[in-house]
């Protein structure tokens, strides 16, 4: 991943120094041949990679802020950065976890722009390489990216605007159906995972792999029911099994001294993702590749300096229902930080952060009031603009809860039991003392996974994600989906708006 993503950034310094030189007119045949070479299909697959680790301006998949990871989650039980008395922080966030959200919401907005311009990237992509005539596996690696941003606006939007071909003005693209939206997914995916490398790690760390594209494909069935209202749950299973073929295990939950937060569980969430669980992450280096802003986010500003050498922004909380729900002997508990005894370094003058919340938008929260969240432990090299951690989009923990949620869905619930023991035990948790139920994958899921991408999803399949919890009210099955920007609307009158808004 390293290598395609400098790919990338050495061609756009490139093109960006060439403003004073003799036009040079290639035959077409040449971009041909460029892009017909394992080099050229990697600057090719490079420009599409380039767009999912998160930056300013709402930007990628996750890493700065106001994009694609903040409308997930903080629309979720699991975090949110409130507005503050002291007049601190804007009130999208707030409005985000009080499902308060409008058609011009920026953050759904930059999320909509972000996925349409991740979508005109890999159209480019497909079309570079298929007219070269390029390595099948580079083609189908394109493929399966573009049907990844293609799932991720048919979760949020249901209906959207669908097109494989750039030679189209938006305002003649059509509004295709979220069942239609689904089939093309899976669809793409059956045809071009099997011609993915095999390969972990090395250039393909960060890289869908056969593994990875079976990952989003077993992530598109599980949430099949949501998406065309038939669920299908055999053939989730059916994936999540390609994916175990692939050699992966849950990486050490053993005590570690050396860690900050105690435990190598801690190691997922690093520098580099362990590839012994990673399927997939984003390689991050800030202010190069990206950025990881959660944690230095989360710190109050005083903490930042004194634990990371840099003043944090006092933003996102996780809210007492959340922290509250996870057992004190769970290891995963260690990524909150609050109280008099918290857990991570306790240097002289850290913040006491209370646990309760009372109010996030009028008048705001108190400045150290909520939870903070230290689950991505700052990694180097790191500033005041966020860290070096690269991000697990899917990891093998995942697969085993999706496989062990199809067998209890499917009355097999004495097949799931060891899967799910095996994550709670790594946990430093006992094994279950009966057969799991919904509610035992739900709220594993939620111990394991949070802050990392999946609530919202989780929280809608599950059938939460309207009810009340904490600070939010509970609201009607029309939130369910986002509304479609107003942007996107006045740009293509074809596009009917979701119902509700």
């Amino acid at each position: 991943m390293k290598k395609i993503i400098t790919l990338a950034l050495l061609i756009t310094l490139i093109m960006q120094s060439c403003t004073n030189v003799e036009e040079v007119v290639y035959d077409k045949f040449a971009a041909k041949e460029f892009y017909s070479t394992s080099t050229g299909a990697d600057v090719a697959l490079a420009n599409v990679y380039s767009q999912i680790p998160g930056n300013w301006g709402g930007l990628g998949y996750v890493g700065a802020d106001n994009g694609w990871y903040d409308v997930n989650s903080m629309s979720t039980d699991e975090q949110v950065v409130p507005h503050r008395t002291t007049g601190d922080w804007e009130l999208t966030f707030a409005q985000m976890y009080l499902r308060e959200w409008l058609p011009d919401h920026s953050q759904i907005n930059n999320t909509w722009n972000w996925l349409y311009k991740s979508v005109f990237s890999a159209n480019l992509a497909v079309d570079l390489l298929q007219k070269a005539n390029a390595d099948p596996s580079k083609i189908a690696e394109a493929k399966v990216m573009r049907a990844f941003f293609y799932y991720l606006l048919m979760d949020d939007f249901g209906n959207v605007p669908f097109y494989t071909d750039n030679n189209i003005t938006v305002d003649k693209m059509p509004q295709k159906s979220r069942k239609d939206i689904f089939n093309f997914v899976v669809n793409e995916l059956k045809d071009n995972v099997d011609k993915l490398s095999t390969t972990k790690g090395g250039n393909y760390y960060g890289r869908f792999n056969k593994w990875a594209g079976y990952a989003l494909l077993a992530k598109t069935y599980l949430n099949a029911e949501v998406n065309t209202g038939t669920p299908m749950w055999a053939e989730c299973l059916a994936a999540c099994n390609k994916v175990s073929e692939g050699g992966f295990t849950l990486h050490s939950g053993a005590l570690d001294a050396t860690n900050p937060l105690g435990s190598k569980y801690f190691e997922l969430f690093g520098d580099v993702c362990p590839d012994d669980e990673t399927i997939l992450a984003i390689y991050t280096k800030v202010d190069i590749v990206g950025r990881n802003i959660l944690t230095i986010r989360s710190f109050g500003g005083t903490d930042g300096t004194n634990i990371l050498g840099y003043s944090a922004w006092n933003g996102t909380i996780c809210l007492p229902d959340f922290v509250k729900k996870f057992s004190d002997n769970d290891i995963r508990k260690h990524q909150f930080r609050y109280g008099p005894t918290p857990y991570g370094p306790k240097p002289a003058g850290f913040i006491n952060y209370s646990l309760e919340v009372t109010n996030l938008d009028n008048p705001g929260a108190e400045p150290n009031a909520g939870a903070r969240n230290q689950k991505f432990y700052p990694a180097l090299p790191m500033n005041g603009g966020g860290a070096s951690n690269d991000f697990p989009i899917y990891r093998y923990a995942d697969i085993m809860l999706m496989q062990a949620e199809c067998m209890v869905r499917t009355n097999d619930a004495a097949t799931a039991k060891p899967l799910v023991d095996a994550i709670r035990v790594r946990a430093g948790l006992s094994g279950l003392a009966a057969n799991p139920t919904l509610t035992d994958i739900y709220n594993e899921r939620g111990f394991e996974l949070s802050w990392e991408g999946h609530r919202r999803e989780d929280m809608i399949r599950f059938g939460t994600f309207i009810l009340a919890h904490g600070l939010a009210p509970a609201v009607d099955a029309h939130y369910n989906l986002f509304p479609i920007p107003t942007s996107a609307l006045n740009a293509n009158t074809n596009l009917k708006q979701n119902t509700g808004y």
